[in-house]
């Protein structure tokens, strides 16, 4: 997802499944490899998917921009961007496994900033689907819930597109952009136009069902 500036977007954030199936060296070797032209522009911000293997993610990628946060064997990036804050979260359970799982020390972690930073709107990233694949979701929703700031979560991990709402927020599945799980989902990716009341998401589709491509939803954040 991105918010466009000019020819480039001013920034782009991958959901996780930077890899393909196990996470191997090779996989984040090429990736890191396709993403350095953009990155040397423009700050890309990865999350952790079910595909990926998170040692061999680390090795590849030394999180030298300084945005990653502490928590044990996790991937967490809090980052602003622009009128909104986005914290990407790690879901990444067990590599090649379907579910994921926050787990307690992440949750505690989130908990903690989220009492402690401002009020500016916040999106959180993650890579599985909440109220599906994302085993604690329930806990999860018990800290974000009564945060009205928690005003999104983007997610991937069902290569398929969709907005919905839970609890006053939005959930925002985001295409894949590598392969479609059937004929009827497009593969592509979703460019963001953010403010501090809502946000504008407009879908590229470049493959698959291309049908929708160019369509846009226009969301209003929860006070």
């Amino acid at each position: 997802m991105s918010q466009l500036d000019g020819d480039l977007p001013e920034g782009v954030v991958i959901s996780g499944d930077l890899a393909r199936l196990k996470g191997r060296p090779e996989a984040y070797a090429n990736v890191k490899s396709l993403l350095t032209p953009l990155a040397e522009k423009r700050p890309v911000y990865l999350g952790l998917g079910n595909h990926d293997n998170r040692d061999d993610f680390f090795r590849a990628f030394d999180n030298s921009d300084g945005t990653a946060e502490a928590v044990e064997n996790k991937h967490i990036v809090a980052v602003d961007g622009g009128p909104v804050r986005m914290i990407i979260l790690d879901s990444l359970h067990r590599t090649n496994a379907l579910s994921g799982m926050l787990g307690w020390p992440q949750r505690n972690w989130l908990e903690s900033y989220l009492q402690t930073c401002d009020d500016t709107p916040t999106i959180l990233f993650i890579h599985h689907k909440p109220r599906a694949d994302l085993r604690d979701t329930q806990r999860l929703f018990r800290i974000i819930g009564p945060m009205a700031k928690v005003k999104a979560i983007v997610y991937g991990h069902t290569h398929q597109v969709g907005l919905s709402e839970y609890q006053g927020i939005h959930l925002i599945n985001l295409p894949a952009t590598g392969y479609n799980m059937g004929d009827s989902h497009p593969v592509g990716w979703m460019e963001a136009r953010l403010t501090t009341q809502g946000g504008e998401f407009l879908l590229h589709a470049v493959a698959g069902n291309t049908r929708y491509d160019g369509s846009k939803a226009t969301l209003t954040w929860r006070s």
